[in-house]
């Protein structure tokens, strides 16, 4: 019994300490799984762009619903919720630019597009989803003991001139659509399954509704791009004029040149940050978009159908050429911005180049002004020196006046001509004496 306990023991897992995140990084992998679906059904897909501080508008739209046809709500701040309706299956996603809404109703073989999961939606719950329509679309998903669409039904379907076509998942199903924006506001596919399992089926018809919401999304830039092409070109040009006054500043460019040519330098920088502030954003978020429709589209493993452009040649031909206007406008202002903190960089190592000139300059006049201040100082200590021996000597005569009147044997001029050297060297070093106190001083305080 002792042996079994100890085995128990030690069999148990070790208390280790786990990251406070682990359990939700682990979840996150297997968040918004995808749905297994079965043909014959209808959907309709919306991708509202909602911005980054709505999410609590799309819960509470939601719950509005839930409470109105007696389901359970989502959790709060929740991202993902599906659940049944009764009349329809509904499976809402919460992204950072957009939510998705995902209708799903089981239907019997009839015609196409006729009886879509949004007709038994509450229509005005409908028309106040919060933020803008960028996708509608519905989508039809054919068993394959269906009648295989021909040429009379894609025509009554779709627009002919814009019509793609393909096998998709390795040959297990046929695809169409025409990427066109129909009467009732929505686009259409039609997919005619072809032996696929329920769980590549979602996983197939998700991709292709996210390929839906992501090319338009990554498009959203196109306008933005196109817009600022002829603020770029005036920018351009202003700053390869100034930056060609700055390489030729010719004999008579002053200080105050350089520093009008600062001003309109520091006037077009703040130009070119106006415009990446509107625009980086969006041009980074047009990459990642793009890279997503890349890969869900290499996803579909399609195949062609005689006769049928592929949606990836389709998106290759239209998409590509947009991404790589935005991608050249996106270059272009990273460029400017570079272009033109490098001549400002120039431009101020030359204004500062001119400073220190002017600098040294001054430094020179201020040395001249004090080697003769000090040429004066000395000249006004010499006539310092022989007033103060003047008067000096002066005293001197006086008092040897006074003891000659006193009656004492003085010869008033040997004594006046001897205090002249002895009173005046007196004085000289007494004035030098000084000067040198006063310039250890200074030297002590510098």
């Amino acid at each position: 019994m002792n042996d079994q306990k100890k085995t128990l023991r030690t069999s148990l897992p070790p208390e280790i300490r786990d990251h406070p995140l682990r359990y939700d990084l682990s979840n996150e992998m297997h968040a918004r799984p995808f749905e297994k679906l079965s043909p014959p059904m209808q959907i309709s897909y919306y991708s509202m762009t909602t911005g980054e501080g709505n999410v609590g508008k799309d819960l509470k739209h939601l719950r509005l619903l839930c409470e109105r046809l007696g389901v359970n709500p989502p959790a709060e701040n929740a991202s993902y919720f599906r659940a049944d309706f009764g009349a329809f299956r509904l499976r809402w996603e919460r992204h950072t630019e957009f939510t998705t809404y995902t209708f799903m109703r089981q239907a019997n073989h009839g015609e196409p597009f006729q009886e879509n999961p949004v007709d038994f939606v509450p229509p005005e719950w409908l028309e106040s989803l919060p933020g803008d329509r960028m996708v509608g679309a519905h989508l039809c998903f054919l068993p394959s003991d269906s009648k295989e669409p021909d040429e009379d039904d894609l025509h009554h379907w779709f627009v002919d001139e814009s019509l793609l076509g393909s096998q998709m998942a390795a040959g297990l199903a046929q695809f169409w659509t025409d990427m066109r924006i129909h009467s009732d506001g929505h686009s259409r596919i039609l997919i005619r399954d072809q032996g696929m399992h329920p769980a590549k089926a979602g996983r197939m018809i998700q991709r292709l509704l996210e390929i839906e919401t992501y090319r338009n999304m990554a498009l959203l830039s196109l306008p933005l791009a196109r817009s600022t092409g002829p603020k770029t070109a005036h920018i351009d040009t202003a700053l390869a004029g100034l930056t060609s006054r700055m390489a030729e500043p010719g004999e008579n460019t002053s200080a105050e040149d350089d520093g009008e040519m600062l001003h309109e330098l520091s006037g077009l920088s703040a130009r070119i940050e106006r415009l990446a502030a509107a625009a980086t954003y969006r041009f980074s978020a047009t990459r990642a978009y793009y890279a997503l429709v890349q890969s869900r589209l290499a996803e579909l493993e399609e195949e062609r159908i005689p006769g049928y452009q592929r949606l990836s040649e389709f998106l290759d031909r239209r998409l590509a050429p947009a991404m790589r206007t935005v991608e050249s406008a996106a270059d272009r202002l990273a460029d400017l911005s570079r272009r033109a903190t490098r001549a400002a960089n120039l431009l101020r190592t030359r204004v500062d180049f001119a400073v220190q000139e002017q600098n040294q300059h001054q430094l020179k006049a201020v040395a001249r002004r004090s080697q003769l201040q000090l040429r004066l100082q000395e000249t006004v200590e010499g006539l310092s020196v022989a007033a103060i021996t003047y008067y000096a000597v002066g005293l001197m005569g006086y008092g040897a006046k006074a003891a000659k009147t006193a009656g004492l044997p003085v010869d008033v001029s040997l004594v006046t001509g001897i205090s002249i050297p002895v009173i005046g060297g007196l004085v000289w070093l007494g004035m030098r004496r000084v000067r040198r106190a006063i310039m250890k001083d200074d030297g002590q305080e510098r």
